[in-house]
């Protein structure tokens, strides 16, 4: 199985590139982010690689970094993600974005994705809840201890609803409490809460 390729960008498609390694061209299917962190055509290009074998093909998909690789692999546990999908979300959300999602039950985000309705979205975030504190994206979203707790879930979760009731949006209450949090990893849900407002009002001076 092919695990890794490095070798000369030759074109960009939609959703796939052809890499020359060595004089052999490989098509490789990749999210848009990954595609947007690429260099010139010409440029060297070196990509992680998740082989996927199925009776009528062999598809290897791309990612600019391991984390992209995890999330993938994460998506792909989901019952009704394929690499299809799987990409567009990535293509649509960050594995940090991703992440964050999950973690304050915003199922509408994954919604930004081609091929991911209300029902998929809803889906993705129950099945993935609790699953994903091994990404590496996880030192920008640290809760506790270098992973995530049940605990440190229970309370985000709780104080970002809070927020959400008191009138701000999910993504502004996810990522103000994902601060808190990282400063503050033993604190209760109503502590959490109180230094939130602070830091949200400090924003709005």
């Amino acid at each position: 199985m092919i695990a890794k390729l490095t070798g000369i960008l030759d074109s960009v498609f939609d959703g796939y590139i052809i890499l020359d390694v060595n004089g052999v061209g490989y098509r490789v299917f990749c999210s848009a982010k990954t595609v947007g962190k690429l260099p010139a055509k010409g440029g060297t290009v070196s990509l992680m690689i998740e082989t996927q074998v199925r009776e009528d093909h062999i598809h290897l998909i791309g990612f600019a970094d391991v984390t992209e690789q995890q999330a993938f692999g994460l998506l792909s546990t989901v019952q009704g993600v394929g690499a299809r999908v799987a990409l567009a979300i990535l293509s649509a959300l960050s594995p940090a974005d991703m992440q964050m999602a999950v973690m304050t039950g915003d199922a509408k985000a994954f919604t930004r994705a081609n091929g991911v309705g209300p029902k998929l979205g809803t889906r993705i975030v129950s099945e993935l809840k609790g699953k994903l504190g091994s990404l590496g994206c996880n030192e920008e979203m640290v809760v506790a201890g270098g992973g995530v707790s049940d605990v440190g879930s229970h309370v985000m979760t709780e104080a970002v609803s809070a927020l959400v009731n008191l009138g701000y949006s999910r993504t502004e209450a996810g990522m103000t409490v994902a601060g808190i949090l990282r400063e503050n990893p033993g604190a209760a849900v109503g502590e959490v809460i109180r230094l939130s407002l602070k830091e949200i009002g400090k924003g709005a001076i």
